[in-house]
């Protein structure tokens, strides 16, 4: 089980400007978030030390691309041990063309999002990942037809604090 990390003001203000554009100089994000340059720093590497921050990239717009497709496949094993399931999911985590890999329950046992050049790319990654495995009981594909939105970032709005709850049998009469 994880530990949840601690998360102040500033670490909130610092990973939302860094969700927005992780490429702005430390000057500018400290600019930005109101801190000095050397406390923007130092907080930025505990978030990456403590893997907050997972990692740093670019998102690169299939646009860009003169053909491609984006699938979401849903995966059902044949036997779902822990070690059948680890098993497909390392050899899907090492795909290349898979860009997304979740446990689902109920349902399938994975879900992964996928982008291929082709369909005849997905032929050949339908070949690799799912007909030469013999755990794999069915697969069903999904295609992007448009994306309507892709947002990769996660909400730091600070969650609601709950009501207490109130007890009849505590208040007397």
């Amino acid at each position: 089980m994880t530990t949840q990390i601690p998360l102040d003001e500033v670490d909130h203000r610092l990973l939302a400007l860094l969700q927005d554009d992780a490429s702005r100089s430390n000057q500018a994000l400290a600019e930005a978030a109101h801190v000095s340059p050397a406390t923007a720093l130092r907080r930025v590497r505990r978030l990456v030390e403590q893997r907050v921050i997972e990692r740093q990239v670019a998102i690169v717009s299939p646009h860009a691309f003169e053909s491609g497709l984006t699938a979401i496949i849903e995966v059902t094993l044949d036997r779902q041990g822990a070690e059948r399931l680890d098993a497909f999911e390392a050899r899907a985590v090492a795909e290349p063309a898979v860009q997304q890999c979740y446990r689902v329950s109920p349902g399938p046992d994975c879900v992964l999002v996928v982008w291929v050049r082709d369909m005849g790319d997905y032929h050949a990654l339908v070949q690799r990942l799912f007909t030469e495995d013999a755990n794999v009981r069915n697969v069903k594909s999904y295609f992007a037809t448009r994306r309507a939105k892709f947002e990769p970032r996660i909400d730091l709005t600070p969650a609601r604090p709950t009501a207490p709850s109130t007890s009849s049998a505590a208040s007397g009469p």
